[in-house]
């Protein structure tokens, strides 16, 4: 079943303004009712999560919709990241 376009990008627009919410939120606990410097960067770690959860939710709906050079540049991507993420874990 392919992935209409507008749909994708109302379930992106979701995604990054619940994702920003929550992050605000998580913040804002970790700040005045909880004070924490973990649950501060607890928020901050959702903040940095949300663009990757959109490529994430690109390369399925990619996928989906059988979108060769889509999922070759959202899987590109997606490695990108990890491999930054390997690499700063390590050093």
């Amino acid at each position: 079943m392919p992935v209409r376009a507008d749909a994708l990008h109302r379930a992106i627009a979701w995604l990054l303004e619940v994702g920003t919410w929550i992050a605000s939120i998580v913040i804002a606990v970790g700040l005045w009712w909880l004070p924490s410097a973990t649950v501060v960067r607890a928020g901050i770690g959702l903040f940095v999560a949300l663009p990757v959860l959109r490529v994430g939710v690109m390369f399925v709906a990619f996928v989906r919709r059988r979108d060769a050079w889509g999922i070759l540049i959202a899987g590109l991507v997606l490695t990108i990241i990890a491999l930054g993420a390997a690499v700063g874990a390590l050093g």
